[in-house]
């Protein structure tokens, strides 16, 4: 049974649409264009305008004369007059990034340190980081929205805890919320790495691609982010897109999660890289069964050799992200989109040298070929767009129209 709605909710959903509206508007928008393009009536337009020009969000920045009548005012996104930070947690790295209201980078920085192993200290240097960068920045820290800290899965985001990622040894029952709030003095949102990928692809996208499409995240660990009729499909505990137990109809070895020995997670897995390299000759310097920096280390070791021209290294590297490729056609014969956008860090790497084949596979694999294709590109937001998705993912809580907020509870 369908819930209704109440003027206040109404007031702020038609403030969010206004404002997204203007947000997507590169070249600005007048009042009259916003009419058309929402469906609201001119005084609704007129007295949320009014609303976001007294906020500082937007501001009147030049008239334009089209025919007879009166001067249409163009209005501009205030783009830095709010930001959002987004932190990314990835087995080997961190990525921390400050967005403006446009979705654009204004301060970016990667630390590639192994200690991630240990929990305590890695907060602690995401809150130093943070602290840093808003320093840089210059923006008073009123201003800053918030902090989204983006981390593998499952995760419980009523709790803010890590619950148990299974390629970050010694982070079972993490809380990453309250610490970085109490450290930040900030709003800090959690969100899994795939979703919040996802979230980064919409605000980034144009008005065509944005309502349905995959995300596929290729980074220590695999998932798939999924934006269905315009909104983000979290799932009921926010741990959508655990696709790393997909069948991939080949045997690797047995997973320590699921239990078979076929899954994407198995084929994926630092211990089966190693094992490819072995029997082709490739000399990896770290162990197969490795810590966390370690079985990042053999996997760039890998990508460099395939970048150098090692025939074998790229045979590898095609051959497993061809797997991934199998997993993605499967989801998009499920769900029936026309756009997969694989990114991720260890995609970054990749992309260029297996995103042909990966394209090949999941077209070949799409029952509905006849009726339209899908279309397969590499994220254009590299190695940061989980780090950009938290700050997205703040944005996207605070300002971002959702059909949903409508609903009384």
């Amino acid at each position: 049974m369908q819930r209704g709605t109440n003027l206040g909710r109404l007031g702020d959903f038609n403030q969010a649409v206004i404002f997204e509206s203007i947000r997507r508007a590169v070249d600005g928008v007048s009042r009259v264009e916003l009419a058309g393009s929402t469906g609201l009536s001119p005084q609704t337009i007129s007295n949320v305008v009014r609303r976001l020009l007294d906020e500082g969000l937007v501001r009147e920045d030049r008239t334009i004369v089209s025919g007879p009548g009166k001067p249409r005012t163009v209005l501009e996104l205030e783009a830095g007059r709010m930001v959002a930070v987004g932190i990314h947690l990835d087995p080997g790295v961190i990525t921390v990034v400050m967005l403006n209201l446009r979705g654009e980078i204004m301060h970016s920085r990667r630390l590639d340190i192994p200690a991630v192993e240990v929990p305590e200290k890695t907060i602690e240097t995401m809150a130093r980081t943070v602290d840093e960068i808003i320093s840089m920045a210059g923006v008073p820290r009123s201003n800053v929205l918030g902090v989204g800290v983006v981390v593998p899965g499952p995760l419980d985001p009523v709790r803010g805890v890590m619950t148990n990622p299974p390629l970050l040894d010694g982070w079972k029952d993490v809380d990453m919320v309250e610490p970085l709030h109490r450290m930040l003095k900030l709003d800090v949102l959690i969100e899994k790495d795939t979703i919040a990928a996802s979230i980064a692809e919409q605000w980034k996208s144009n008005e065509a691609e944005r309502d349905n499409f995959v995300t596929m995240y290729i980074g220590a660990g695999i998932g798939a982010g999924m934006v269905l009729n315009g909104e983000i499909h979290r799932g009921i505990s926010g741990n959508a897109g655990e696709v790393g137990h997909y069948s991939t109809g080949v045997v690797a070895h047995d997973c320590d999660i699921c239990g078979r020995n076929d899954c994407l997670h198995a084929a994926l897995a630092f211990s089966k890289f190693a094992q490819l390299a072995r029997e082709r000759g490739l000399d990896l310097t770290v162990p197969a069964d490795g810590s966390v920096a370690e079985r990042a280390v053999g996997i760039a070791e890998l990508v460099r050799l395939a970048k150098s021209g090692n025939e074998a290294a790229v045979e590898i590297l095609r051959d497993r992200m061809g797997l991934v490729g199998q997993v993605a056609g499967q989801l998009a014969n499920t769900l029936d989109v026309g756009l997969i956008i694989f990114g991720g860090p260890l995609w970054a790497e990749v992309g260029e040298l297996c995103l042909e084949d990966v394209s090949s596979i999941i077209n070949e694999r799409f029952i509905s070929k006849n009726v339209h294709a899908v279309e397969v590109r590499s994220s254009s937001l590299g190695h940061e767009v989980g780090a950009i998705g938290g700050a997205c993912v703040v944005m996207d809580a605070n300002l971002s129209p959702k059909a949903a907020a409508l609903l009384l509870r």
